[in-house]
């Protein structure tokens, strides 16, 4: 038998199992084998029952591991509750397990002769038992926990699907056939790393990596098996960004721009603002990237209210100075609309002629913008993905702006870059992305970033509140409103209740005008209404029609109200933080001192005030129970997005950030980006150094490289083309 034999072959499968392991995904050997554990029971985690009494009579409060054999079990009834007791032996003495809940299901996973590990916080009874309540716990052999008091042998557990259960294959069955195959083929899997990327960053080889991730010798050699598994990973992503950026490098582009620099004089006149020293440096640097006979791929950072849009349009005015056409694709209708606004207005004076291309516009409105289009009339069109539609001609598109990239699909946006031939990409973002995550996600692109706010904005002040606190804010907002501030007030919405939410915002808006803000004018926006009917409501509170607009998220895209300078966010723990973050970009935009007030119930705003959240003294487990104490106090000691972004990122996991489908973010199967940052910084650098001498892997001790690529990467490959 070969790596590509039927599993079926293997001792303890045959041709029943065999169909069960094909409905998840295993049907050859070397499926088997890459069938990693989730996770591995280690001696050095045990204790005795005795030990653990000690432990706890010395204080200590964190979780233990204690293996034994079930003696007994009885289920107790009192009232009309009942609980589960199941008692356990080791040759220290004895322990005992209690379930309040699932007991029909527990009962029969416990058996009198069964070894158990068994995982969680004990107490001791006031009888003096050890006693674990709803503990994790795992089935072992008698010979596996023989082994495993007596050798200190590290026990692999494995994910057991529904379809395996249904064929009575349980943790001792898997593992029994798992061994078998390692034992039988590991030496005969072909290495997928060169040689020499295995020397010098000193992996263990594909065969060992194997036997280690599966059935260890040692915890140092279990660590430098998942080591060598999360490099591979992320080498192979990394030769892809080289490839592609590479790839980049050596295009021609045939849009060539003589900068005109009277019409950039001209319209910086029209500004009734100055440019920040960062805005300067950032045009800077993509002129030169437009000068150049090479496409610009640049991605353009800046926290929210940071002036990213003035230097995207000041990009397009060079394309369009030097006779060619340039597009902004915006993520909704409403932003598109409010950018095609702004930025005719801007223009009229210059004379330069913008489109807008948009999802219920009128017909004959649209049909003149497509004229425009396609004759070259039209030099900037603005919209959202209607500007891909196939009826959309372009007559010489020279820049690409992507506004927000990550709402757009990878294809989405190539299906607008090969509209032209070759051309100039900015990709922006007011997301702030981790560095990390910026290599990865952006690892092809130019990085520009906007550091530096405008002149004359000052820092919004954030405070926590209780419900109680309700009133007293109430009243500050009529204060301000006498000052001539207005105020958004937000209602969280979530998806799977997005009815019930709009009830409740329709409801809190009923309420607060009539009794709590009834001497004020007060405005409703949600997300059901069409974007024309939200775009009117926003441009009324912009004219300063209203004081106060209740809102849902969608105010979370941007339109500019310079005297909008208080937000108030109910509910403020349904919020992630990077929604927290854009939703206080919605005030602070002039030189007024502006508020975001976050509620919450008045326990937890005690509790947030007084948490800290330094990572260097908090464990995982701390991290993910106390996830909205961080994130609310975050959002309280700093207004920096980078900062928050990082600790998003620690919260959250890359994939929750941005959405993995929409991104073009792998999911990678062992590696973390959080946390594997050293990892990823060698991989990189390995896979760079690489393409940088070697872009088409000719040398001999590549071959590996474009065999691995060629099998399991080709898909990657082809979206690499698009970026």
């Amino acid at each position: 038998m070969d790596l590509n034999a039927s599993i079926q072959y293997l001792k303890f499968v045959g041709p029943k199992r065999a169909k069960a392991f094909s409905k998840i995904g295993i049907e050859k050997i070397k499926d088997l084998l890459f069938y990693f554990p989730s996770k591995h029971l280690d001696r050095s985690t045990i204790l005795s029952t005795v030990k653990a009494v000690q432990h706890l009579r010395n204080g200590y409060e964190g979780e233990v591991t204690v293996i034994g054999r079930v003696t007994d079990k009885e289920i107790i009834r009192y009232g009309k509750k009942q609980l589960l007791k199941v008692f356990f032996s080791d040759n220290t003495g004895s322990f005992e397990c209690v379930w309040f809940q699932g007991i029909p299901y527990f009962k029969d996973v416990f058996n009198p002769g069964n070894y158990f590990a068994i995982s969680a916080k004990p107490t001791i009874t006031k009888y003096g038992h050890l006693q674990f309540v709803h503990p994790d716990f795992d089935r072992i052999s008698d010979k596996e926990s023989n082994d495993f008091l007596n050798t200190g042998k590290i026990i692999p557990f494995y994910r057991i699907p529904k379809e395996l259960r249904s064929i009575n294959l349980g943790d001792l069955g898997l593992r029994r056939i798992v061994a078998q195959a390692v034992s039988d083929f590991a030496d005969s899997v072909k290495e997928t790393l060169p040689q020499n990327i295995i020397k010098d960053y000193d992996l263990l080889p594909l065969n060992l990596a194997l036997k280690n991730i599966h059935f260890p010798e040692s915890l140092e050699n279990l660590e430098r098996a998942r080591y060598r598994f999360k490099f591979e990973e992320l080498f192979y992503f990394e030769i892809l960004v080289a490839l592609r950026k590479q790839q980049l490098k050596i295009q021609k582009k045939t849009n060539l721009y003589k900068t005109n620099t009277e019409l950039l004089k001209n319209f910086l006149k029209l500004l009734p603002f100055e440019l920040t020293q960062a805005q300067l440096k950032v045009l800077h640097e993509i002129r030169l990237d437009m000068e150049s006979d090479r496409p610009m791929n640049r991605l353009l950072q800046g926290d929210v209210g940071s002036g990213k849009t003035v230097v995207a349009l000041i990009s397009m005015l060079i394309a369009a100075g030097s006779g060619y056409q340039a597009a902004l694709m915006a993520p909704t209708e409403i932003l598109a609309d409010q950018h095609y606004k702004k930025i005719s207005g801007l223009l009229k004076p210059l004379g330069i002629e913008v489109a807008l291309l948009i999802g219920g516009q009128k017909k004959k409105e649209r049909e003149r913008f497509l004229d425009d289009i396609k004759s070259g009339k039209a030099k900037i069109i603005i919209g959202t993905h209607a500007i891909i539609e196939d009826n959309v001609e372009f007559d010489k598109l020279g820049l690409v702006v992507i506004d927000e990239q990550h709402r757009f699909g990878v294809l989405q946006r190539s299906q607008l870059i090969n509209k032209g031939l070759n051309p100039d990409i900015l990709i922006m973002t007011a997301t702030p992305i981790p560095r990390t995550l910026s290599m990865t996600l952006y690892g092809d692109l130019d990085v520009s970033v906007i550091d530096e706010m405008p002149a004359n904005r000052k820092p919004v002040k954030t405070v926590l509140r209780g419900e109680s606190k309700l009133k007293d804010i109430y009243n500050f907002i009529r204060q301000k409103v006498k000052e001539g501030y207005q105020a958004f007030l937000v209602y969280p919405l979530i998806e799977d209740s997005e009815k019930l939410d709009l009830k409740a915002a329709i409801a809190q808006y009923e309420l607060i005008k009539k009794e709590h803000l009834n001497d004020l004018r007060v405005a409703l926006i949600h997300g059901r209404m069409k974007w024309q009917e939200k775009e009117e409501v926003m441009l009324s509170f912009a004219r300063k029609e209203f004081d106060v607009l209740i809102s849902t998220t969608v105010i979370e895209v941007g339109i500019d109200i310079p005297d909008a300078n208080i937000i108030v966010i109910n509910d403020a723990f349904r919020f992630g933080l990077s929604q927290l973050h854009q939703l206080r970009g919605r005030v602070g935009r002039s030189d007024k001192q502006a508020y975001c007030i976050l509620i919450t119930k008045d326990e937890f705003a005690v509790k947030v005030n007084q948490f800290d959240y330094n990572f260097d003294y908090l464990s995982p487990t701390q991290i993910e129970k106390h996830k909205t104490l961080i994130r609310l106090n975050a959002m309280t000691k700093t207004n920096n997005g980078f900062e928050l972004s990082e600790i998003d990122l620690k919260l959250r996991g890359p994939g929750d950030l941005f959405g993995t489908k929409q991104s073009g973010l792998p999911e990678f199967k062992h590696a973390d980006i959080a946390e594997d940052v050293d990892i990823l910084y060698s991989a990189r650098s390995a896979a760079f150094n690489i393409v940088k001498t070697d872009m088409h892997l000719k040398e001999k001790e590549h071959a590996v490289i474009k065999e691995v690529l060629k099998e399991t990467y080709s898909k990657h490959i082809s979206l690499s083309q698009i970026g």
